[in-house]
C-alpha cells in the first residue's frame, strides 16, 4: 500500500498515525478547539482525529481547514472522522462501515475485536478499544487490558493504536509494550489544563517506550513477537495517546 495510486486516486500518506493520536472533542475542551490542538502539537502530537460530527458540514470543514494549518507547520496530518474527507486524504472510518473503504491516501478504522479486524482491507491502520475503563456504559464489552490488547494486535493485519481509557504516561508505555504503534486520547488532553504539558508527557512515554521495546537485543522478547506484520521500526517510533468517551470508540 506504499506508493502512489494509480488512476483518479489521491497519493498515499507515508507511514500512518503511531505515537499520541489525539481525538477532538470540542465540548469536553478547556480552550477553543484550535487553541487545545495548537498545544498538542506543541507538545509533540502530530496526529489528530477532527470528529465534530454535530456540525454542519461547512463549519467541520471550516474547521478542518484550520486544523490542518496548524498541524502543516509541524509536518502533522489531520485525519478526518468519518467517511468524507472533508476535501482532503485522511479518514478515519466506524467498525460499522463502509465496506470496502473509500481509496484515499490514508484509511484508519476503529475495532474492538478479533472478528473487526479480520474484515480490514486496504485500511491502513486500526485502533482497538476500550483498553481500559472507560467513563460510559461499556458498549464493547470489558477493558482488553495491555494483555488483551497484545493478543489481537498478534492477529492483526495492520498496524494498531490503543484506544480507550488511557490517561497516564504509564498506561501508554503499558499499550507500546504490548505491540501498539501508539495510542489514541482525547479527555487527557482536551480536559487538560495546560494541553501542551499534558501531550508532552504523553508522546514522551511513548517515544521512551517504543525506544525500549524495539532496541531490545533479544528476538524473542515479548514485544517483539507481539509486533504485527508490516509495522517497521520507523513507523513505529513515530508517536503515540487514546480517550475516555463512548464517541471516541
Amino acid at each position: 500500500m506504499e506508493g502512489p495510486l494509480e488512476g483518479p486516486f489521491r497519493t498515499k500518506i507515508p507511514g500512518g498515525p503511531a505515537g499520541v493520536l489525539l481525538l477532538t472533542d470540542r465540548w469536553q475542551a478547556r480552550r477553543p478547539l484550535a487553541e487545545v490542538v495548537a498545544g498538542a502539537v506543541a507538545g509533540g502530537v502530530r496526529w489528530v482525529v477532527l470528529r465534530e460530527k454535530d456540525l454542519p458540514r461547512a463549519e467541520r470543514a471550516a474547521l478542518a481547514v484550520d486544523l490542518r494549518a496548524i498541524l502543516a507547520e509541524a509536518g502533522g496530518t489531520l485525519i478526518v472522522a468519518g467517511p468524507d474527507p472533508l476535501d482532503g486524504d485522511a479518514v478515519h472510518l466506524p467498525s460499522a462501515g463502509p465496506y470496502p473503504p473509500p481509496r484515499l491516501g490514508l484509511v484508519g478504522r476503529s475495532c474492538h475485536d478479533r472478528a473487526e479486524l479480520a474484515r480490514l482491507t486496504t485500511e491502513d491502520y486500526a485502533t482497538l478499544s476500550p483498553v481500559y475503563p472507560t467513563s460510559t456504559k461499556p458498549g464493547y464489552g470489558p477493558p482488553l487490558r495491555p494483555d488483551g490488547l497484545g493478543a489481537l494486535i498478534a492477529v492483526s493485519p495492520v498496524p494498531v493504536l490503543a484506544l480507550g481509557g488511557v490517561q497516564s504516561p504509564d498506561q501508554v508505555a503499558a499499550c507500546v509494550e504490548a505491540g501498539a504503534v501508539g495510542v489514541a486520547v482525547l479527555g487527557a488532553v482536551m480536559r487538560a489544563d495546560d494541553p501542551e504539558m499534558a501531550a508532552a508527557a504523553l508522546t514522551a512515554a511513548a517515544a521512551t517506550a517504543s525506544r525500549t521495546r524495539h532496541d531490545c537485543p533479544d528476538p524473542a522478547d515479548a514485544a517483539s513477537r507481539t509486533q504485527p506484520s508490516g509495522v517497521t521500526t520507523a513507523q513505529a517510533r513515530r508517536g503515540l495517546s487514546y480517550a475516555t468517551t463512548e464517541e471516541e470508540r
